[in-house]
This record gives structure tokens, C-alpha cells and sequence, in this order.
């Protein structure tokens, strides 16, 4: 197995994680917490798909899945 392969695998089962326990936490939280929480862990999971399991793909994706994941109720309105 080469290296950038056990990587991207380890990249993509970190996000998974970090995901899961997202939502896990998201019984307290308000619908508009609980939108960007799922966001940020698409968005995670997506830039670091994109970017080959890169940190900086996947902390790219983490913000931008939360702003867009924070405004998604505000449009609903």
C-alpha cells in the first residue's frame, strides 16, 4: 500500500469520525447550531475527498461548509 494511500484513507476516516461525533453532540443545540455542526463535517469530508486527503483541503471545506451550514436556516425564513 503507498503511503498517499494510507494517508487519504486515514484523512477520510478522521473526518468521518470528527463527523459522527459532531452529530452525537448536537442534542443540546439549537437548529441553527445543529445546520452548521453538518456543514462543517461535509464540508471536512468534501475538501479533503477533493484535495486528496489534505488537512488544509479539509479545514478549507470545514469553514465553508459551516458558514454555508449556519445560513441554510436563514434562508428558510
Amino acid at each position: 500500500m503507498s503511503h498517499s494511500l494510507t494517508l487519504t484513507r486515514l484523512a477520510r476516516t478522521a473526518a468521518l469520525a470528527v463527523t459522527a461525533s459532531a452529530l452525537a453532540a448536537c442534542a443540546g443545540m439549537t437548529q441553527q447550531e445543529k445546520n452548521t455542526a453538518i456543514g462543517a463535517g461535509v464540508g471536512a469530508i468534501g475538501g479533503s475527498v477533493l484535495t486528496g486527503g489534505s488537512a488544509a483541503g479539509a479545514l478549507g471545506g470545514a469553514a465553508v461548509g459551516g458558514v454555508i451550514g449556519h445560513e441554510v436556516d436563514k434562508l428558510k425564513k
